[in-house]
């Protein structure tokens, strides 16, 4: 099962693909924690995401595909994985799908979710980073609508999207997450 996680900045990606990931035994790869990874131990690649995570702006495009790609070769992901945080641009979702084709595989499902921004911004605020602030949410809610959501389209157009309401208890959104991959909440891994 290879599996896309899409939707704006603090919707609930992370928490949703990482208990999906748990629950059917694939990885969940995040570009969001490879690069807070990368800050915190001060690496030359952190150092250089650090700067556009502080102004609210995206990673470039070269950067974070090589992570990507080279996350995604890795073994443990020979049965699939939960890509969460990427491609966040038409090039990027490029990138991806020439790294897929020439990998073989695919992707089986993007799951939307979604939620308000008022919602969205709350949440960020409750967080507790130091990153987010009312400005730098807005920033990254504005990128994310000019940059991001028109990758939602080139996979629409596949006819691979599940759109989820984001917004609700964290295990009614599981379960609504749960239904748009069709996999059956009773099972056990």
């Amino acid at each position: 099962m290879n599996l896309i996680f899409f939707g704006a900045p603090g919707v609930g990606k992370g928490t949703q693909a990482a208990m999906l990931a748990e629950k059917v035994g694939v990885p969940h790869i995040s570009t969001g924690a490879i690069f807070r990874s990368a800050m915190e131990q001060g690496t030359e690649l952190g150092v250089k995401v650090k700067e556009f995570y502080d102004k609210g702006e995206l990673v470039p495009d070269e950067l974070t595909t090589a992570i990507v790609v080279e996350a995604l070769a890795a073994p443990e992901q020979a049965d699939g994985f939960i890509l969460d945080g990427y491609p966040r641009n038409i090039s990027q979702a490029e990138a991806l799908d020439t790294a897929f084709e020439e990998m073989g595989i695919g992707v089986d499902r993007v799951i939307y979710l979604t939620a308000p921004d008022e919602e969205i911004t709350r949440r960020m605020l409750g967080r507790g980073r130091a990153d987010d602030t009312e400005e730098v949410i807005a920033n990254r809610l504005s990128v994310y609508r000019s940059e991001t959501a028109p990758v939602l389209e080139h996979y629409a157009n596949s006819g691979l999207v599940s759109e989820i309401d984001g917004v609700g208890e964290l295990q009614d959104v599981h379960s609504r997450v749960l239904d748009g991959v069709k996999v059956d909440s009773t099972s056990h891994s």
